[in-house]
This record gives C-alpha cells, structure tokens and sequence, in this order.
C-alpha cells in the first residue's frame, strides 16, 4: 500500500513547475523554490567556549550550496551568541517553545514573542526527546499541536518533528503514530499556518543509536506522510511542504538519503557538532 501511495506522491511531486525550478537552479545557480532544509540540532550541549568552536567550523565551511536552507538549532542560554556569531546564511533555531502566547506568570518558559524579540526565526516542536520526557512524562500530542501553532501564529517557522518508537515500527504500527501525531497538530493549524512548518520525521530507535532507516525505509515513510497531508490538508500543501529525515544522519549516508524522492533535508543531531556537519549541507550539490 505504502508503495502505491509513493508512485501517487511522486507523480504529484514531478509536475512542470518544480523541474523549471530546479532547471534554473541548475543552470544558472538560482535556487529553486523548494530548497533542502539542512537543520541542525545541538540539544543540551556546548559550553560558551564550544559554542564559538562549533560556529568558527561551520562558518569556515566555505560557500554553501544554494539548494540548501541551514537552520540551526541551539541551547536557549546560547541563544543570543549564535545570532551574534553566525555567518548570514546559517538561521538560528530554538529547541523548543513555550505553550503559551506573550508574556505572563510562566516561569522557566520561553514564548514565541520573545524568541522573535531576539531575532529568532525557527523553532523546534515535538522533538522526541520532549515527548518521551525527562523522568517525567513527555509533552502528548495535543501540546505539541498547540506549540507549534502558538508559535506559527507568533509568526515563526517550525521544524514539527514526527516518529515512531522501534516496537512500533515491529508491529506495523509507524504511519498509525505519524498520522496521529500529525493530525493532532492539524487540528490546531490552518492549510494557510502549514505553509510555515517542515515536518520533521525521526524514527525514535534511530535517533543517536547509530541506527539508520534504509533509504527506501525512510523514502516509504516520507511518501506515506505526504500522502496523509495531500488527503488531510490539501494537495497543494502537501506538494509544497518539506519534510526532512532525522536518526543518525551522516556525511557518509546524507547523498544517499537526499537522492529520495520525498527527502527534502535533514534534521542533524549530534553530527551537527562536527566537521562532517559541513559535509551535510554540501550534499545537495549537483
């Protein structure tokens, strides 16, 4: 079923408008409408001085191609520093936003309005780690939606991540906890507010495990999803989105992930730390 839905998805995807686009970018260097969402995600990591070593690398990389958007997403504390030191072409990203909208009596939060105050763009929602939870239970489907649309109505763009735990994927289960992941968030979203969010899929057993979904894993799960947008959403919504992989993404599987149809970039962890981070964001050059 996954691969009928995929052949349908790819033949939305093919249409005249995207190939004249990335023709022109092919050709002539302009990027195309569509480009490959290349994020980064530091999770709780870095002290001042490796934030500045880790910016110093990744700004050293030499020129980027034009195919790839790199979003970076850092430790709240380093906020500020990374929008300071970045070079322009890299946006910086938060890990997570607060529930609620402005400002008020909510102690350790941070709203989207004040992630916007400071010059921030991006943020993170529903990243696997929250929703498992810390010791603590994880933030449900319900606060994540609700995130994620306090944040695109605040007038961020979001990275909405989505995935399945290991004995989910055993038991068949990975599109029944996407769709359920992804329809709690739209009902919280407009067809208008989705134009602001990158779905971000990151099969939970393979997130740090060194564990990776095979490419045609990943592409079948990545068709499957954009199938559920175009028949829930909207066709034109599902066309348009970016959903990005994320689960152990490296520079010696980043091509062959990439070349999917249905792969519009990454969702980097701890290899966003690293020098082949750069290598990551070069693997859209033609």
């Amino acid at each position: 079923v996954l691969f009928l839905k995929s052949q349908n998805v790819r033949s939305i995807l093919q249409d005249s408008k995207m190939a004249d686009e990335w023709a022109k970018y092919l050709a002539n260097g302009v990027p195309p409408k569509k480009r490959m969402l290349i994020g980064g995600n530091w999770k709780c990591n870095c002290t001042v001085a490796e934030v500045d070593k880790v910016v110093k690398l990744i700004n050293d990389g030499g020129k980027f191609p034009l195919a790839s958007e790199v979003v970076i997403a850092v430790p709240s504390i380093h906020i500020t520093r990374a929008l300071s030191k970045f070079r322009p072409d890299v946006s910086v990203c938060s890990e997570d936003v607060g529930i609620n909208s402005g400002f008020g009596a909510y102690t350790g939060e941070i709203s989207a309005q004040m992630l916007k105050d400071v010059g921030v763009k991006w943020t993170l929602t529903g990243h696997s780690e929250r929703r498992v939870g810390f010791g603590f239970p994880g933030e449900t489907n319900e606060v994540v939606g609700k995130k994620t649309s306090v944040a695109v109505k605040a007038g961020l763009s979001v990275m909405f991540c989505i995935g399945e735990q290991l004995a989910e994927r055993e038991s068949g289960e990975t599109m029944n906890v996407c769709a359920a992941q992804l329809a709690a968030a739209s009902s919280f979203l407009s067809v208008e507010d989705w134009k602001k969010v990158v779905i971000a899929y990151e099969p939970v057993w393979a997130i740090g495990t060194g564990k990776v979904a095979t490419p045609a894993q990943a592409e079948e799960t990545h068709a499957a999803i954009r199938q559920w947008m175009a028949t829930n959403v909207s066709k034109e919504v599902a066309k348009d989105i970016r959903i990005v992989y994320g689960g152990s993404v490296k520079g010696n599987n980043c091509k062959s992930l990439i070349s999917c149809p249905n792969i519009d970039g990454f969702l980097v962890g701890g290899a966003s730390l690293l020098p082949e981070f750069v290598d990551i964001i070069k693997c859209t050059e033609a």
